[in-house]
């Protein structure tokens, strides 16, 4: 099995980063599987929709150069791991750009106007672990761990028809919680085979 983790946070040092490693280390707990890191912030990412993105929205035209590369990324892939912190109770917004850029129309979906959408992505499978900076109790209350499930699981995901395999929301509040989501994301990564192989969530 093949992965493309996508990183989102500027800080190379962050907890972020320490999921991200975690991640990789359940992986390697089984065999034959490959990873490839997207870091967006380390690579230099440009997350902003251009006129050159929109043409090829509108026209159909081929994507720019960048996004091309990393669409053949995602077409290497058997699974897409997204590792970010919560801003505003959505994506950062080099991830959100990321997103906007490259699930482009004739690649991950094909929208002809009045017609069914053709969803062109259900050979793959995604699991996002977000880090958020409030209880539990706060995004239940809120609503908001129902809006983000709702608007990435369904709203993205849903959309292109890839298929959920886990969405994981980790509070990293004080040191017992900032542990104890590090040991999650190690389980994550070390169940995401058989979870893949036996069509279940994580």
């Amino acid at each position: 099995m093949h992965s493309l983790i996508v990183i989102a946070h500027p800080e190379a040092g962050s907890y972020t980063h320490a999921v991200a490693e975690q991640v990789i280390g359940g992986l390697k707990d089984s065999p034959h599987n490959t990873y490839e890191i997207a870091d967006l912030t380390a690579e230099d990412f440009d997350p902003r929709y251009t006129a050159a993105d929109y043409r090829a929205f509108r026209d159909g035209t081929a994507p720019p150069a960048d996004i091309v590369a990393e669409q053949a990324r995602i077409d290497r892939a058997d699974l897409l791991i997204l590792i970010f912190p919560v801003y505003w109770w959505s994506l950062p917004a080099i991830l959100k750009g990321w997103i906007d850029r490259v699930f482009t129309n004739g690649w991950a979906y094909i929208d002809a106007g009045g017609e069914d959408t053709t969803r062109l992505l259900g050979r793959l499978a995604v699991q996002t672990i977000a880090i958020g900076g409030a209880t539990q109790r706060t995004y239940h209350k809120r609503g908001y761990a129902q809006a983000i499930q709702t608007q990435i699981d369904q709203g993205i995901f849903g959309y292109v028809g890839a298929r959920m395999v886990g969405s994981e929301l980790l509070l990293p509040l004080d040191a017992a919680s900032s542990q104890a989501g590090l040991q999650r994301a190690r389980e994550i990564g070390a169940n995401l085979t058989s979870a893949i192989r036996d069509g279940k969530g994580v």
